[in-house]
């Protein structure tokens, strides 16, 4: 997303004049933390805290946090807690479409903070909203497996139309590796016997996500 050019004003006045999309990252940082502390102005403080949650692979721990100047226990837990809530859909979740990859990959951004493999299904209605997120299995570092039958479980509890799978590559390759594209086409076979069918399995990494459905198409063909 590209932000509009802003005249200069507090990120309060931002928000309420041009929306919380065209807030740049400090701007959203500084309106979580609401001020600074240690001699150190919140927009200070933001900046440092952007720089640091930049480079982070994953869920940063709060002593780590704790370690920035002028942050303190208290802001530090606002940070965590805005995090934490950032990955969870207890907020409308029904509510979101995913006709294309960019529509869903924000509600996936969880996953690029996970230190080992997780492989979720994402359960749709016929309207392509989300009906849930589930969590099928936790791999290692590189690798995680799941079998179709417990892949499809959840959406039909779920009562789903159709499904989206996604995994995250801790290394920060967004490319499929062979397994992925074979677990995909397996998936995609299952999905075809159970007229639930796979309409896209998204990789993501601290580095962005790719979508195999539209570099595989093939995958996604019945046979």
């Amino acid at each position: 997303m590209k932000l509009i050019s802003l005249p200069s004003m507090l990120p309060r006045e931002k928000l309420s004049q041009y929306g919380v999309k065209n807030l740049t990252t400090q701007d959203l940082i500084a309106l979580i933390l609401g001020r600074g502390g240690s001699g150190k102005n919140v927009f200070a403080l933001a900046e440092e805290l952007e720089t640091f949650l930049a480079n982070q692979i994953q869920m940063p721990e709060m002593d780590n946090l704790l370690k920035i100047k002028g942050l303190g226990f208290a802001k530090a837990s606002q940070i965590m807690a805005c995090l934490e809530l950032s990955g969870r859909f207890l907020l409308g979740g029904k509510a979101f479409s995913a006709n294309s990859p960019e529509e869903l990959v924000r509600h996936l951004a969880f996953l690029k903070h996970e230190g080992q493999e997780k492989f979720v299904m994402v359960s749709l209605n016929s309207s392509n909203c989300l009906l849930g997120i589930h969590t099928l299995t936790i791999g290692l570092v590189d690798k995680t497996q799941v079998h179709p039958r417990e892949a499809f479980a959840k959406a039909i509890e779920d009562r789903a139309v159709a499904v989206i799978f996604a995994h995250n590559h801790p290394s920060g390759n967004v490319h499929p590796s062979e397994e992925d594209k074979i677990m995909t086409k397996h998936l995609c076979d299952a999905g075809h016997l159970l007229e639930i069918p796979v309409l896209d399995h998204i990789i993501v990494s601290p580095c962005g996500y790719s979508s195999i459905k539209r570099d595989f198409p093939y995958l996604f063909e019945r046979d």
